[in-house]
């Protein structure tokens, strides 16, 4: 993985500049380390590929759950909402986040279920406790394997993130409930980016 000050350095910059989308109620709907640009000097990084971004704020029907690259998915899209939120967004940073610190993807799918499969085996089988309304997304089987919660550091140390408030700010942006999920706003305000 990445230096631990680098990877807050690009954090900082990838909630700021996400942020700044949602702000004006866009979705980029596709964050991916592939959609970052890195300058020459390795100090400075903007989003890229706006090609599925969309307006929130737009009546026109439904959105569609076929956005975001696999591995980056949130899992309400995986189980597939057309109603989401710019914390479909936040997940992906998530994602970004620990892959970044470890060198490797968190949650490597290679299909749909595949992808829910990875992400409850880590963060445990969602239910309606700790997600509100999970049962009635159209893809939630009641039948889905039942893995219990683990922490975050069990799959992404302290070590790699370089602080325990990593860690914290990891495991805020990695909520199930969309609800709950911390927005981009907070998470800048998140102790993470003031530890020395």
């Amino acid at each position: 993985g990445l230096p631990p000050p680098m990877v807050k350095n690009f954090m900082r910059q990838i909630f700021a500049g996400v942020g700044f989308c949602h702000t004006y109620r866009v979705l980029h709907r596709d964050l991916k380390p592939h959609n970052l640009l890195i300058s020459a000097n390795g100090t400075q990084l903007k989003l890229a590929d706006f090609g599925l971004a969309r307006l929130s704020a737009l009546p026109n029907g439904p959105y569609t759950h076929e956005v975001v690259t696999l591995w980056y998915r949130a899992p309400e899209l995986l189980l597939g909402a057309n109603r989401y939120s710019a914390s479909v967004d936040v997940w992906s940073t998530g994602c970004i986040f620990a892959e970044m610190a470890t060198g490797y993807p968190l949650f490597p799918g290679r299909t749909d279920i595949d992808q829910l499969f990875k992400i409850f085996q880590r963060r445990g089988t969602p239910n309606n406790t700790i997600w509100p309304g999970v049962g009635r997304l159209p893809h939630f089987n009641g039948e889905f394997p039942k893995w219990p919660e683990h922490p975050i550091t069990r799959f992404v140390s302290p070590e790699a993130l370089g602080s325990t408030t990593a860690s914290e700010l990891l495991e805020s942006i990695l909520r199930y409930d969309p609800e709950r999920r911390v927005a981009c706003r907070q998470a800048l305000n998140h102790p993470y980016f003031y530890d020395q």
